[in-house]
């Protein structure tokens, strides 16, 4: 699909719309993905997360959901925060709740009127999702929603070419 755009980089400085942060439950940052854009974004998104938990989440962001924040010093306008699932927590629900971060995360970008959005692998770092199992479902979780969405393209930003080219190879072999 032409409006998808798999790469390797820095997640933090791309330039687009809105950029996908791959939450905990706490809103407040933490490691990986997370603690990256917290540090790179400042202070900003940090007490705009402050602020959702106190108005709307305050037991913390559900696993499958997403909010929206401004980006602080980020080059995007939005960061769309998405709690993924721990692997080996969620059981059956899984592949649902990692499929619902990218529609649901989709769905602010679209609310919002953005025309690009940059995804990480979400879930397969320390919440140990198998990155090929997660690769589909985050493959097929964007295509079917950008077959209903045509103005709007989606990046998938890699930390390494290593999965980069698994999640390529992952996708290939079901299409």
């Amino acid at each position: 699909m032409d409006r998808i755009i798999i790469k390797t980089g820095d997640i933090t400085k791309e330039n687009v719309c809105a950029i996908v942060n791959a939450a905990n439950i706490s809103l407040m940052g933490g490691g990986g993905v997370d603690g990256a854009i917290h540090r790179a974004g400042g202070a900003e998104i940090l007490e705009a997360c402050q602020k959702i938990r106190q108005e709307r989440y305050p037991e913390g962001l559900p696993t499958g959901e997403a909010v929206v924040t401004s980006a602080g010093n980020l080059p995007s306008t939005y960061v769309i925060h998405t709690v993924g699932p721990i692997y080996h927590q969620c059981g059956e629900l899984c592949a649902e709740l990692l499929a619902s971060c990218y529609r649901k995360s989709l769905e602010v970008a679209h609310r919002l009127g953005c025309k690009d959005v940059s995804f990480p692998a979400i879930s397969t770092g320390v919440y140990g999702y198998p990155k090929d199992k997660a690769a589909m479902i985050a493959y097929e979780s964007v295509s079917h929603f950008l077959e209903a969405n045509k103005d709007i393209h989606v990046h998938f930003v890699f930390h390494n070419e290593k999965d980069r080219a698994l999640f390529i190879k992952t996708i290939e072999g079901e299409h």
